[in-house]
């Protein structure tokens, strides 16, 4: 059983016409949001329907398909949620794949290049893009040095918010926590990204795509 979480009718039918191809025998069933994909989630598990694979879109109406990978990966542990996106930055790229997400696909792809990628899952080939792959390939190649420890969400969000030049007490306004409770946030990231400044913080912001 496969499932397309795809806000957008054109790209729905396109990626239903690539799953066809890659797996005729496939049914597949669709989703425009969040909300229904997880009620479409809770009537398989219901009618005892394993779901085998997922394809996700991130930009959803009422959420994003990161909080649905999570979802899938509590529930459905043996499904493949494969990201089909626009977005090609280390921001999006890694939070998807620390949720869960067994491969990352560009919508920038031919119909073609995306039924060769996932015809892979057969084989056990991870779907990545090319320029995912080399993008995954060159953060894991780096020196130990320039490794960091990854941010949390709240930690993303935070330094974002940093980079955007909101000061800490605006910072806890718009995440509804204590200024305190933010500058143990700061701490963190400044400690996890090797830097000391909020102009730092903002290069590495715009490096990882947030800004």
């Amino acid at each position: 059983m496969g499932l397309i979480l795809e806000d957008h009718d054109g790209a729905q039918r396109w990626l239903r016409q690539v799953l066809q191809e890659v797996f005729p025998a496939m049914t597949v069933s669709t989703a425009t949001g969040l909300s229904a994909a997880n009620e479409k989630l809770e009537h398989l598990r219901a009618a005892g329907i394993t779901l085998d694979l997922a394809l996700v879109d991130l930009s959803l109406p009422d959420g994003t398909g990161i909080d649905f990978i999570r979802e899938l990966r509590r529930r459905e542990p043996d499904c493949l949620s494969v990201v089909i996106t626009i977005h090609d930055d280390d921001r999006h790229v890694f939070r998807a794949l620390r949720a869960g997400a067994a491969g990352y696909l560009l919508k920038q792809q031919s119909q073609q290049e995306l039924a060769g990628r996932l015809s892979g899952i057969v084989n056990g080939e991870p779907p990545l893009s090319p320029a995912i792959a080399h993008r995954v390939l060159a953060t894991f190649s780096q020196s130990q040095e320039e490794q960091w420890d990854p941010m949390t969400p709240r930690e993303e969000e935070v330094l974002e918010l940093i980079a955007k030049g909101f000061t800490l007490s605006k910072v806890a306004e718009s995440l509804s926590v204590s200024r305190h409770t933010i500058a143990g946030h700061v701490k963190n990231i400044y400690r996890k990204l090797e830097i000391s400044s909020r102009a730092e913080a903002t290069q590495q912001a715009i490096r990882l795509g947030m800004i």
